[in-house]
């Protein structure tokens, strides 16, 4: 049976879920629920100094919907914790005492001065909890303490902040990122220059969930006005993959232990983070959407898979497809595909040739001898994989690789056998060599 037990910047747990700082996190009795469950670890949710922030007193979730009423999206307008630093302080204390072999790592969120890290840091460290991560991610209200996402958005504060907590404190130091940025890898940067042992990301999207068409009135709303949130789950993890895979490939953060947060839902959604580099992976939608117990379901899954495939432990596992990731110009341009349907499963329900012939190469036929049939059209075909996208029988459409020597229907020209990008692509005048 595969080990998920991880050591993660000097953290230990007994797997890899931890649950993210949030709602979920807030309160010692929530806490001991998860651990109860089988959850490796939990970030607590992000305390800051004396006098607390307050929360409004209405709507601070919204949910988008697929057709079936599966959660694609959460957003939240909630704040940081609201009850008082001390007893969030004495609630982990009890916590890490009485679990001492699961992760428990303290969010923190002051205002961008030295001093402020100074006096809490201490505090902090004297609950017995693992490591601190540091909220420079929130995307919405405080912001006019020097908070959040505002030192999230300026490297050059984070590396400020981080050199203060490696100075302050003795325990792991990770930087939780905002993805409201255009490029993470300044922000990554920035929090390995000043000394951080580990990243975590993403943290919520800025977003509006939607409008009551009625009311015209964006929701939800307090009093009939409303603010932007925060946007997590399923909906959010494309973006969460590609920020967390940008450093783990980026030369100067290559290395740097990062903790995969984004619309976790499944143990193979939580393969893929690790598959990028992740070494742990923190969950906060799919626990409000179904509960604790969800943490069973993602570690026997995650098990069965590691098993299947051979992989005796999670190291085994981290960063094996970071180098399949490149940028668009290092595309092998000699490389042909083709959509190929297998007839022994098409339910002949269409949708693939729509989808062609509207929207893309007019690919695919309908009938065939008077009859409806599906049949991609080669000469017309440029393997762009919307067909393969959009059916819902699946394995009844793939793609085809054309070897070398095979010519190209639609082209006229024989696939040859070599690399080549656009980078010395005769079509290129930017091109820095011999076309290939």
């Amino acid at each position: 049976m595969a080990d998920l037990s991880i050591d993660f910047v000097g953290i230990r747990s007994p797997n890899p879920f931890w649950l993210a700082s949030a709602p979920p996190t807030d309160k010692e009795i929530n806490v001991v629920r998860a651990f109860e469950a089988g959850w490796g670890g939990v970030v607590w949710k992000t305390v800051g100094e004396d006098p607390n922030v307050v929360n409004v007193h209405g709507p601070r979730y919204a949910v988008s919907y697929a057709a079936d009423r599966r959660v694609t999206g959460f957003n939240n307008i909630e704040l940081i914790s609201d009850r008082p630093l001390r007893t969030n302080l004495e609630e982990m204390t009890r916590v890490k005492r009485n679990w001492p072999d699961r992760a428990l790592v303290a969010s923190i969120m002051v205002p961008c001065t030295e001093e402020a890290w100074k006096n809490i840091l201490p505090r902090v460290e004297d609950t017995g909890c693992d490591g601190i991560e540091l909220n420079f991610g929130c995307p919405h209200g405080m912001s006019e303490r020097g908070m959040g996402a505002a030192v999230g958005q300026v490297p050059e504060y984070i590396q400020m902040v981080a050199e203060w907590c490696k100075h302050y404190s003795k325990l792991p130091v990770i930087v939780k990122l905002t993805p409201n940025v255009a490029d993470i890898r300044p922000a990554a940067r920035a929090a390995k220059k000043g000394g951080a042992d580990a990243v975590s990301l993403i943290n919520t999207i800025n977003s509006i969930m939607g409008v009551d068409l009625d009311a015209m009135a964006m929701f939800p709303h307090t009093d009939g006005k409303g603010s932007h949130g925060g946007y997590c789950g399923p909906g959010a993890k494309p973006i969460a993959l590609h920020m967390v895979a940008e450093i783990a490939r980026d030369p100067q953060t290559a290395g740097l232990p990062i903790s995969g947060i984004g619309g976790v839902s499944t143990w193979r959604d939580a393969a893929e983070f690790i598959a990028l580099g992740s070494g742990s992976v923190q969950v906060c939608t799919a626990a409000m959407v179904y509960g604790f117990k969800i943490v069973q379901d993602l570690c026997d899954g995650l098990s069965n898979f590691m098993d299947q495939k051979g992989y005796a432990n999670l190291e085994q596992l981290r960063g094996r497809a970071v180098g399949s990731i490149t940028d668009w110009q290092q595309l092998n341009l000699n490389h042909v595909d083709k959509a190929v349907i297998h007839q022994d499963l098409c339910i002949q329900c269409g949708r693939c040739h729509v989808v062609c012939e509207d929207t893309s190469h007019q690919a695919i036929s309908a009938t065939k001898d008077g009859m409806r049939f599906f049949e991609v059209k080669e000469e017309e075909c440029v393997g762009c994989n919307l067909c393969v996208s959009i059916c819902p029988v699946p394995g009844a459409l793939s793609m085809r690789t054309l070897k070398a020597g095979e010519t190209d229907a639609r082209t006229g020209h024989p696939v040859v056998g070599h690399y080549a990008n656009w980078t010395t692509h005769p079509n290129n005048p930017m091109r820095t060599g011999s076309p290939a």
